[in-house]
């Protein structure tokens, strides 16, 4: 039986309602959608020319070499770069499969998403963490949420300590985090993932 809150649900913004879900629906850590989506911070019919001739499509920035793989599927940059929730569900189907099949840490994994160069993923990864610890006190203030560890996101079962149960807040605004992150601390209780907590008590 779904959690039931005595309290009305937030008004969320589109890429914050959108990562939410798509995190659920993928078993993701939800703070790690919502920073990969902040850092992303694409707009609906927005692409972005690449040094290398290829674009960044659409609120999830989907690079459109990644976008010729699934076209077998039937999947447009056209389909990615419009509104809706779409681009959010793929963007998490991808950073599931990263997470799964790769290796490295949590964050050098999630960092994939944007870049297997090593360089280019250790920048992002930094930037991932930093929003991923913003991510996860909003949702701890706002939401009953657990956290999840690492070996727990690899395997799929996102088992976890119940953290924080609080009173959402109405007209919520999503904003992007700016804290200094240091080298390493990936493993600081600070950058703990988090899942909602959805399951009934009963």
């Amino acid at each position: 039986m779904p959690f039931v809150a005595d309290v009305p649900p937030p008004a969320l913004s589109e890429p914050v309602a959108c990562s939410i879900m798509a995190a659920v629906k993928y078993e993701l850590p939800v703070n790690v959608v919502l920073a990969v989506s902040a850092q992303e911070g694409g707009k609906p019919g927005q692409w972005v020319r690449n040094s290398n001739g290829t674009y960044d499509v659409g609120p999830m920035q989907f690079n459109t070499a990644y976008l010729q793989d699934l076209s077998r599927y039937g999947i447009t940059p056209e389909d990615v770069e419009k509104g809706g929730c779409y681009s959010y569900d793929l963007a998490a189907w991808r950073i599931r499969g990263h997470v799964r099949n790769d290796s490295g840490d949590l964050w050098t994994r999630v960092a994939n998403y944007h870049s297997r160069t090593p360089e280019v993923n250790a920048r992002y990864r930094q930037l991932i963490m930093r929003r991923a610890a913003y991510w996860a006190d909003w949702l701890d203030e706002r939401f009953a949420t657990q956290q999840v560890e690492q070996h727990s996101v690899f395997s799929g079962s996102l088992a976890g300590t119940p953290t924080a149960t609080a009173e959402v807040e109405p007209a919520l605004q999503a904003t992007s985090a700016q804290r200094d992150v240091a080298p390493g601390s990936a493993q600081t209780s600070a950058y703990v993932p988090r899942r909602l907590l959805v399951e009934s008590t009963e």
